[in-house]
């Protein structure tokens, strides 16, 4: 093989910054999740003390992930991971809304116990909502490499920017995009194939608003897409399968596309 390639390839590996392996990282938002919800993975634990230790362990875990990470170098990691921790109880709080969601709006839903377990909405939900803590408090590469595992294991992408409110429910999920300045308000509900993106992907964008705003109360059925910071879907609002849009609708309106279908019936053999 050519030397200098290989020389190439050598530098690229002594210059390349320090982050922990998506392994690592995924590997302790897990953790946490399973922590809050046994209905996972259960383990055993003997008392209350337990479980405060493995939260503290939790805690020296993402110190380590922040300070192997050549772009949290200059964080000030200990106050990050207080903080973290301390929000531990208000980021269960509202994966428990969304539990609440997905029971009350899917009538496949036989249990809290079974969505937590096998849904992959709330799969994704779950790290989304690890990974935005995350971002609030100005972790570098990590909540992104969260949200894409998510992403790689259920088809949800969910940026980690994003601000969604309580009670979010995606149905299937397969193909849902949310976009990193997207806003979604309470008790919102997105069905597969949704897209909330930009209008315009130019870079000179990229500290702008660039997609959509959806208030309280909004349906999206599957195949709709959605685009453009100045998109706002009003309370209420019903945006059916396959929809198309780039302007703001009111709030209690229902959007539907209206496509041409023709049966033919072939007459039998």
């Amino acid at each position: 093989m050519d030397q200098s390639f290989l020389k190439r390839i050598y530098e690229k590996h002594q210059n390349t910054e320090a982050v922990p392996s998506t392994k690592d990282i995924s590997s302790w938002a897990i953790k946490v999740i399973r922590l809050l919800y046994p209905e996972q993975a259960k383990e055993f634990f003997r008392s209350v003390d337990e479980i405060e230790g493995e939260f503290w362990n939790l805690g020296n875990e993402l110190k380590h992930l922040l300070e192997t990470t050549d772009q949290c170098k200059n964080c000030n990691i200990n106050e990050k991971v207080n903080v973290f921790n301390n929000s531990i109880p208000e980021l269960f709080r509202l994966l428990n809304t969304d539990v609440d969601a997905i029971l009350e709006g899917d009538p496949a839903a036989k249990s809290k116990f079974e969505i937590v377990r096998a849904y992959p909405g709330f799969y994704a939900i779950s790290i989304y909502r690890l990974a935005n803590l995350l971002h609030k408090l100005e972790v570098n590469l990590i909540p992104r490499i969260l949200t894409e595992f998510a992403h790689s294991r259920t088809g949800i992408d969910i940026h980690p920017g994003a601000e969604i409110g309580e009670y979010f429910f995606i149905d299937h999920g397969t193909g849902v995009v949310i976009g990193e300045t997207c806003i979604i308000g309470n008790h919102v509900k997105i069905y597969q194939g949704v897209t909330l993106g930009a209008l315009s992907v130019d870079k000179a964008l990229a500290n702008t608003k660039r997609h959509p705003t959806v208030k309280d109360n909004v349906v999206i059925y599957s195949g709709a897409t959605i685009l453009g910071g100045n998109t706002t879907i009003g309370e209420n609002s019903v945006i059916g399968g396959n929809v198309w849009l780039t302007k703001s609708v009111p709030a209690n309106s229902t959007v539907y596309h209206k496509p041409e279908i023709k049966v033919v019936e072939n007459e039998a053999v």
